[in-house]
């Protein structure tokens, strides 16, 4: 199932596959995606997809494209350099941010990206009291949803975790938002 939730000026393509049981409304999820979105400053209007899948499906993406054996809770595909997006704390390896590089027809909405989360493995790791990206977080599944989706948006954004301060900055930035 594919609906578009409109918030403000962006538009999340929310997709549940089948068979997937989400413990949470779609629309918490994109306004949690959202929020992360803004506070990235990513540009608007645009539209990002959300897809909520499970762990086989992640398994093959995470071979596919990371070459990484196994599922993972998300995965994010962005479609705009990280240039498209302003600086943030850690990011050392850009100047300041430059608009999208890719002229549309008037009216129509870049596309970021697309986000796609296992929920299997959040109720898991939420279960377990392995939640939080820092597995050590005991909270329902549905905040672990709330945090994989936050998490993916600031992928889209050109946030990562690889530099101690960029990935710092990141768990804080987080850790906002989901307050």
């Amino acid at each position: 199932m594919t609906r578009a939730e409109y918030l403000g000026p962006w538009r999340v393509d929310l997709t549940v596959r089948d068979q997937v049981a989400v413990p949470v409304p779609g629309t918490v999820l994109a306004r949690a995606l959202v929020a992360a979105l803004e506070a990235a400053g990513a540009p608007s209007p645009a539209s990002i997809g959300l897809i909520l899948s499970d762990d086989r499906e992640l398994a093959e993406l995470n071979a596919a494209h990371l070459a990484v054996n196994g599922p993972t809770d998300v995965l994010s595909f962005p479609l705009l350099p990280p240039e498209a997006f302003p600086p943030h704390a850690g990011d050392t390896d850009r100047g300041a941010a430059a608009p999208s590089p890719f002229p549309l027809p008037p009216g129509r909405r870049p596309h970021l990206g697309d986000i796609v989360v296992s929920v299997e493995r959040a109720i898991a790791q939420a279960e377990a009291g392995r939640g939080g990206q820092t597995g050590d977080v005991r909270w329902s599944p549905a905040d672990e949803l709330r945090l994989l989706a936050t998490h993916g948006a600031l992928h889209i954004c050109g946030w990562d975790h690889a530099d101690p301060v960029e990935e710092e900055a990141m768990r804080a930035l987080e850790q906002r938002l989901l307050g």
